[in-house]
């Protein structure tokens, strides 16, 4: 992704002293093959794992660790004033401690207490350091500031140990600093206590042993919904078909499916313990009545028909579900509809169309066909509520879509979820 003519960017990213400083190295590349300029200030302890000359190979400027470098440039000060966005990673125990306090012993610390953009920690550590109440108590206080800290991932650790605090993927952090970039306000923590199920990727409905009916879904829109709202905090489980997207976020349970009967199962049944639903799979409508033991051969007489029958209305089911007191009358319920317009009308009728028929909160209506939506990094559409309101949805990645649909899902969610923003 290049960064377009005009937006160059001014990125700090700041290393500290663990072991997944090289990872660091992939979210460098990121920024500067983005066309942004990029300046790096490590920690001491960081230089232990990657040396200095890495850095500014990657970055392509001069690297230093100490205030008492270029002091004629008064760079502790400098560098966070002319940052567009800061990225701390890994963001260790001990530099969010010294951060949260706001400690200026090195150039690092230095220079946050100067900057005035988004600052995004990532985390990084054993998960016993991360869950130690004096850690936990630093992660507040720095998003009581402001900043946004991701929640780690799961995974192995230094040595042979596992758990929570691994540093989320490379690809993960630049997507989220991307966000940022974007818009800043982009990720308030306001969905702590919040449960979030979202429906991702397509379903496959199988012919024989090595065929299917499916469609084009890669999974990256449901993908971006589940990052979003766990960077805001909230308790995410993504149901999800086929997709092509690398891996899950970060702090987000998985639950894999593969056809639309066993995701009707799986979003119904988990519906009953969510505050919010949010259906962005692609369901195939239709499937085989039967499903052939062996490969269907190729004769000469050419395909033998294919007898279809309907697949259940996910969506649909859940708000019935809603409506009849299976699932608390309080759950928001999100759709999406892939559209395209035709002789009846155009994509925009047809998703009003679909808001009336399937009586969800919110309707996400994109337009499809011709490269758009399927499989690609960006999206647009509109946000149809319920109430009758309509919200264009401009033209952006998709984890910046992601970041406006939960705006709207945030004013849905009943007090008592969350944390509820002041007046």
């Amino acid at each position: 992704m290049t960064t377009p003519t005009g937006t160059r960017r001014r990125v700090l990213i700041g290393v500290g002293g663990g072991i997944a400083a090289y990872k660091v190295c992939s979210v460098i590349r990121h920024f500067t093959e983005s066309g942004h300029d990029v300046r790096v200030v490590p920690t001491r302890a960081a230089l232990e794992f990657v040396g200095k000359a890495t850095y500014e190979a990657l970055s392509g400027n001069p690297v230093s660790t100490t205030v008492f470098d270029d002091v004629d440039e008064v760079a502790h000060v400098r560098l966070g004033q002319g940052a567009d966005l800061v990225v701390i990673a890994p963001a260790t125990a001990d530099l969010m401690a010294r951060a949260a306090q706001g400690r200026a012993d090195d150039l690092l610390t230095a220079s946050l207490l100067t900057v005035r953009c988004p600052v995004l920690f990532v985390p990084a550590m054993h998960t016993e350091m991360w869950e130690h109440p004096a850690t936990q108590a630093n992660v507040a206080t720095l998003r009581s500031h402001g900043s946004v800290v991701m929640t780690p991932a799961s995974g192995r650790l230094t040595g042979t140990d596992s758990g929570r605090g691994r540093l989320p993927d490379p690809q993960e952090i630049a997507l989220v600093g991307e966000l940022l970039l974007d818009r800043p306000d982009a990720l308030p923590y306001d969905l702590a206590g919040v449960r979030v199920l979202i429906s991702a990727g397509g379903t496959r409905e199988p012919l024989d042993p090595v065929r299917y009916l499916g469609n084009h879904s890669s999974g990256k829109q449901g993908f971006a919904l589940a990052r979003a709202a766990a960077q805001r905090g909230a308790s995410v489980t993504v149901v999800a078909g086929s997709t092509a997207d690398p891996g899950m976020p970060a702090g987000v349970d998985i639950v894999r499916i593969a056809t639309a009967e066993q995701l009707a199962e799986e979003m119904t049944k988990r519906a009953a313990d969510a505050d919010v639903v949010i259906m962005a799979a692609a369901v195939a409508d239709f499937r085989p009545i039967s499903v052939a033991d062996a490969k269907i051969k190729k004769g000469d007489a050419g395909p033998a028909p294919i007898e279809l029958t309907t697949n259940p209305d996910i969506l649909r089911g859940l708000v019935t579900a809603r409506d009849e007191g299976r699932i608390p009358h309080e759950t928001v319920i999100v759709g999406f509809a892939a559209e395209t317009g035709d002789e009846t009308g155009g994509v925009l009728d047809h998703g009003r169309a679909k808001l009336a028929r399937k009586g969800c909160d919110l309707l996400v209506v994109n337009a499809v066909g011709d490269g758009k939506a399927f499989g690609t990094e960006d999206n647009t559409g509109w946000l149809l509520a319920a109430n009758g309101d309509e919200t264009a949805l401009p033209f952006g990645s998709k984890t910046l879509m992601s970041s406006r649909i939960l705006d709207e899902v945030r004013q849905l969610v009943p007090d008592g979820r969350g944390a509820r923003p002041t007046d």
